[in-house]
């Protein structure tokens, strides 16, 4: 009975010890961030100096890992499941989408957490040295439209124009080259729901050529593919170096981009409305967004000083007024805007 009993004892802690080591395999050593191309940057200067403050504070942590891959790849690889071999964050400069989140219940990721840090804006932005001019969203419509209502046949034709001045007689006799993110990028899908289906959508000429509106807002949003239009991947520093190397080209990304490089693009006005942090935070300029950060609170224990790291984030000395972010170009919620996510996400983490 004795020999019984000792054998009992030993699977027992046996059993013990491989649920313990599973537990504790399944735990990662740093936090996983991935997502959008314009946020990403930011989270990258955040992870920096977190890892700082916890080194001063003789609590070493390794630096949070943050990869670019964009808001759509970024949301997919997010939503995929919980667990060590998937991200704890998704950068994204755009909300969360409905498919998105039933996406990510499917995988077990029920409990999301939005984190506001701020604002952006989508600049259409060229050489600093070419000479400046002024845009409509109609006239940036008109350039990269898949399609456009003909007067004379009535129809919709493909986009016949190759030169501004066709679409404007002030505008320059250059060819249009525009250099843009790709189908991944939240970039791309803001700035099609603001610009192109903006412009379009309930168009006189448009609604009677396509009455359905799912169908005319699928068309609004097509980019021309006939070479006028570059898609030019997840990173807006091609795009920039494009810019310098093609004066007569125009590039679409963030506004943080345009901070980090104002010895080489400047920022065309959009419907007589230049991008600065005031025009974007009132949402004045026509192309301004709010950014987020979305983690997943399955994920709390996963990774060791979590919580530490999002307070981080929401920390007025990182995204207030005065914060770090604000040279990297991050536009600055109100102070009364950042105490209530504030409040918002110390409540959701207690």
């Amino acid at each position: 009975m004795k020999f019984l009993t000792e054998k009992l004892l030993l699977i027992a802690f046996f059993l013990a010890s491989q649920n313990s080591f599973a537990f504790e395999s399944n735990k990662r050593s740093y936090i996983y961030l991935v997502g959008s191309s314009t946020v990403s940057p930011l989270m990258a200067a955040v992870s920096e100096e977190f890892s700082r403050v916890q080194n001063i504070n003789q609590t070493p942590v390794q630096t949070p890992v943050v990869e670019s891959s964009g808001t759509r790849n970024g949301f997919k690889f997010f939503c995929s499941g919980v667990g060590k071999n998937y991200p704890d964050f998704v950068n994204a400069s755009r909300p969360i989408e409905e498919n998105e989140i039933k996406n990510c219940e499917k995988n077990g990721v029920k409990k999301i957490l939005e984190i506001k840090i701020g604002y952006d804006g989508i600049v259409f932005g060229n050489f600093v040295k070419t000479k400046k001019i002024q845009l409509t969203k109609e006239q940036i419509f008109l350039a990269l439209a898949e399609k456009i209502f003909d007067e004379k046949t009535k129809k919709l034709i493909p986009n016949p124009y190759k030169t501004w001045n066709q679409i404007g007689e002030k505008l320059p006799k250059t060819e249009i080259i525009i250099y843009g993110p790709p189908l991944t990028s939240g970039t791309r899908d803001v700035f099609v729901d603001m610009v192109m289906e903006g412009a379009c959508l309930h168009k006189k000429e448009f609604v009677e050529t396509l009455p359905d509106e799912h169908q005319r807002k699928i068309q609004c949003h097509k980019l021309r593919s006939d070479g006028n239009f570059i898609e030019s991947g997840e990173n807006d520093n091609v795009i920039v170096q494009n810019l310098k190397t093609n004066p007569s080209a125009f590039g679409i990304l963030g506004y943080d981009f345009l901070t980090a490089n104002k010895k080489i693009i400047k920022a065309v006005p959009i419907d007589g409305i230049h991008p600065t942090p005031k025009s974007i935070a009132t949402k004045k300029y026509p192309l301004s967004r709010p950014l987020f950060i979305y983690f997943k609170k399955e994920h709390l224990d996963l990774t060791p000083k979590t919580r530490e790291f999002i307070a981080e984030i929401i920390n007025s000395e990182t995204i207030g007024g005065k914060g770090y972010l604000i040279n990297s170009g991050l536009v600055a919620m109100s102070d009364a805007e950042l105490e209530e996510t504030q409040k918002n996400i110390s409540s959701q983490l207690n």
